[in-house]
């Protein structure tokens, strides 16, 4: 007889699965990363290295927001909401892990399952290359609005480029700037990006276009005999805090449309096989490739149309999936521009209307109008794109045509305004007429936008007032101002959580979700006890900055000393430079008398230059220069300069918490906005500055008499410019100058290059362009009022708070509210996630 099989338990055990990717128990979250560690990286605890450990946590973390970010997009695929679609070229994102445990409120008890593992969090946090997909604050102010996106329930995603390499590593080699490539997936992997094959997207580059008519003679247009590749999307979770809501932001990376040529390879020619794979992928290599060169402006003009045309076909293909027509999509979509470089969206979405839906021209650009919002974020004439017609026309010929008829119709538009005005139309034209013809981005997105936005209050009337008086003058109802934010969840609770603590002993827990409950500090302000314990708290994070530039760096740095700042973008018209010239005076004081320097100050710089801004760069070896002779000066005491390599997110959550002073020293008008400025004085450092950008505001919010302001006006400085000027004249007039000027012509900061900063010179005594002589005297003035304020602790701690109580303006949630309800026309959608339902099944 034949024996029977062992039948299978009808009655199966219950295995809750689900515990260890959604719980948020200690046992679960210990469980979970245990298993993740055996099980994704392949290691027992002991053979583990810490980026094992790293990457074991994040996935902890992602398995506990992928549930609620299938939810999110579950429950905008049923509600079928307007969305929002942010377009940038750069999200400078940071680290993500200790920003997703503060997202889900779960910092203490894994720091609690990691020491019981024998592991701390902060070293395991440090194992996370931050993600450098960006320059500066216009990155950073993307993620912020990422942050704030979600927390506040706004259907939104995120759309940019997943450059292989991002900003560039900087290293510090004999006082000058090297760069080396940003090595952020040099693992292989980021643990908290999904890939999406399933929604790659053909882009076109090169090619012709061939006209035709129809039957019913309505012109079409084909673009054909391109150069394809694809961009291959991933997806990233952006967690909201306090909420369900995980938005996406999605980066393109591009591959090659067929790994290589098969005939080719067989015949013996490897290289040649690979070559369009190369040449492909290439475009998502590295943010911001040199420009200088024809070859690195084809390329980076190849990155904004890249990510443009993805981030669109993925837009209009999400909006066809739940709507059956394309008229509404300004009802369902807002597109928001960050600064110029995804303005081709505008030829682009034309030319999906046009081409592919087969609209014609007038409602296409009502779709195209109704839905596009520009944010500008320089006035700089030099930021703002232009592109030579020639290159243009070679690279994207279907879109110079499009921009072509959008400028014909529009300076119709201007010859109905104002007849017969040619000086008008010239300077409201798309196209720059000249030796070299160029398409005008900012006029580009200037005309295809239902909405134009500076970035503070200041920026904004420059931008209606001077940039785009014109524009402004034909079309008033687009311009408006959104002052910028920023997210006070990194900002604070993230960055400095000794003081967060403080803040919420004395006035809650509800501060991070509603930045205005910190006005309830005020009233503490005068409080002796709070006050030492602000002060002590900003002590301990200097000492803990002290111990980090020691360890990496092998610097001494003196917690005890004021700690003077000036961290962000190196560029002339941030006036790096007239902070040397200050510390110069300032070391001429100590050398001819020791007792001079009141207060002991360490100046403290955080900086990257573009790699090919040689003035910058030059800076930046005189900051080193100038460290390197004080350190060296045995007469000198109490003065230390030091230039912290490669500047970052992570760097940048360690240094402002530790900030006494924030220089925000920028030639007044020329700085749209600034968000360090908003993040130093919320972690209670003190600002000396210009009235420029954001500072304006700022000075407004906490008092005229909490602000250290110097220097001339917007106004003044534009006045200026209508007569010859010369620094010369400052530096005849005021001695003190005269004598840093002199040291620095003489040598004496580079003695085996005598003439090495005499590019500096030069430009501070010729036409002096961004006004260093000008201010210099009110600068070193405003210092000494610094110097009062500092020698008594009590004073200066209650202006510190006093600042970070009246700084609930500039949060980035205030300024998203602002662009939903006045820009995007959107509203919220809570995302509910139901609990798991377990079952025993037959």
């Amino acid at each position: 007889m034949t024996q029977q099989p062992t039948p299978i338990a009808t009655v199966p055990p219950r295995i809750l699965v689900e515990d260890d990717r959604s719980s948020l128990h200690p046992k679960a979250l210990a469980r979970a990363f245990l298993d993740h560690l055996l099980y994704s990286e392949g290691h027992t605890p002991d053979a583990a290295t810490l980026r094992d450990s790293f990457e074991s946590l994040a996935l902890v973390v992602r398995d506990r927001l992928v549930r609620r970010w299938i939810h999110t997009q579950r429950t905008y695929d049923q509600q079928n909401p307007k969305r929002l679609y942010y377009l940038s070229a750069e999200f400078l994102l940071g680290r993500a892990l200790s920003n997703g445990l503060i997202s889900l409120g779960v910092t203490p008890e894994v720091k609690r399952v990691l020491q019981d593992l024998g592991l701390d969090l902060e070293d395991v946090c440090e194992e996370e290359p931050d993600a450098g997909l960006g320059n500066g604050g216009l990155g950073r102010l993307a993620a912020c609005f990422l942050d704030s996106l979600a927390t506040l329930d706004y259907p939104a995603y995120g759309y940019g480029i997943r450059y292989q390499f991002g900003i560039f590593e900087q290293i510090i080699r004999d006082g000058w700037q090297v760069e080396k490539p940003e090595l952020w997936l040099k693992h292989g992997m980021n643990p908290w990006e999904i890939a999406r094959p399933e929604r790659a997207v053909k882009v076109d580059f090169y090619g012709r276009t061939e006209h035709t008519r129809d039957h019913n003679g309505k012109l079409e247009v084909r673009w054909v005999d391109t150069r394809s590749v694809v961009g291959l999307p991933f997806d990233t979770p952006i967690p909201g805090y306090g909420t369900n809501t995980v938005s996406t932001l999605r980066l393109w990376q591009a591959t090659a449309s067929e790994e290589f040529d098969l005939g080719v390879f067989n015949a013996g020619d490897y290289e040649r096989a690979v070559q369009d794979k190369n040449a492909s992928e290439v475009i998502s290599k590295v943010l911001y490739p040199n420009d200088e060169s024809i070859v690195g402006k084809e390329l980076r003009l190849k990155q904004e149309y890249f990510f443009v045309r993805c981030a669109l076909a993925d837009i209009v293909g999400r909006h066809l999936r739940h709507n059956n027509r394309l008229a509404n999509l300004p009802d369902k979509a807002a597109m928001q521009l960050n600064d110029t470089h995804p303005a081709i969206a505008v030829a682009e979405l034309m030319r999906l209307l046009i081409d592919e839906h087969g609209l014609a021209w007038e409602p296409a650009w009502e779709i195209t109008r109704g839905t596009i919002a520009y944010t500008n974020h320089t006035v700089l004439s030099e930021a703002l794109e232009r592109w030579s017609v020639d290159l243009f026309g070679r690279l994207l010929p279907r879109h110079l045509e499009i921009i072509f008829e959008i400028n014909r119709r529009f300076l119709e538009e201007v010859e109905r305004r104002w007849p017969g005005d040619g000086d008008r139309k010239g300077a409201l034209s798309l196209i720059e007429e000249g030796r070299t013809k160029k398409v005008r981005m900012a006029h580009l997105a200037l005309v295809g936008a239902h909405a134009v936005n500076g970035v503070a209050a200041l920026h904004s009337e420059i931008l209606k007032r001077d940039l785009f008086h014109d524009f402004h003058e034909l079309y008033p109802e687009r311009f408006s101002n959104k002052t910028n934010g920023v997210t006070p969840r990194r900002w604070l609770l993230q960055c400095n959580p000794r003081l967060a603590s403080a803040i919420t002993a004395r006035i809650g827990a509800g501060w991070p979700r509603d930045l205005d409950q910190l006005a309830r500090l005020a009233p503490h302000a005068d409080d002796p006890a709070l006050q030492r314990e602000v002060m002590a708290i900003k002590h301990q994070n200097k000492v803990d900055l002290a111990t980090f530039v020691q360890q990496r760096h092998g610097v001494t740095l003196d917690p005890s000393s004021l700690f003077d700042m000036q961290v962000k973008r190196l560029h002339e018209y941030k006036r790096q430079l007239l902070n040397v010239l200050h510390i110069i005076a300032l070391y001429g004081r100590a050398r001819r008398d020791p007792g001079a320097l009141r207060v002991p100050r360490t100046f403290l710089f955080g900086a990257k230059a573009a790699p090919g801004y040689f003035m910058a760069k030059l800076i930046i070896r005189l900051i080193n220069a100038v460290g390197d002779t004080i350190r060296a000066d045995p007469a000198v005491r109490g003065l230390s300069v030091y230039f912290v390599p490669n500047y970052r997110v992570s760097l940048a959550e360690r240094m402002i918490p530790a900030c006494d002073l924030s220089e925000q020293i920028s030639t007044a008008g020329l700085e749209a906005s600034g968000t360090g400025n908003m993040k130093l004085s919320l972690n209670g450092a003190l600002t000396i500055g210009t009235l420029d950008g954001a500072n304006v505001e700022i000075r407004e919010q906490v008092g005229a008499e909490n602000f250290f302001l110097f220097g001339m006006t917007a106004e003044e400085v534009a006045r200026s410019r209508y007569s010859p000027y010369s620094g010369r004249l400052a530096y005849e007039r005021d001695a003190e100058l005269r004598d840093v000027i002199d040291l620095l012509a003489s040598g004496h900061f580079s003695p085996g290059e005598p003439g090495l900063f005499r590019p500096l010179v030069d430009a501070l005594l010729g036409d002096d362009h961004y006004r260093l002589t000008a201010d210099f005297r009110s600068y070193c003035d405003c210092q000494r009022r610094v110097d009062d304020l500092y020698l008594d602790p009590a004073r200066w701690a209650r202006t510190a708070i006093l600042n970070m109580a009246r700084m609930g303006y500039f949060s980035s949630d205030r300024t998203i509210r602002q662009y939903a309800q006045e820009i995007w026309g959107l509203e919220t959608v809570a995302i509910e996630v139901p609990p798991y339902v377990s079952t025993d099944q037959e």
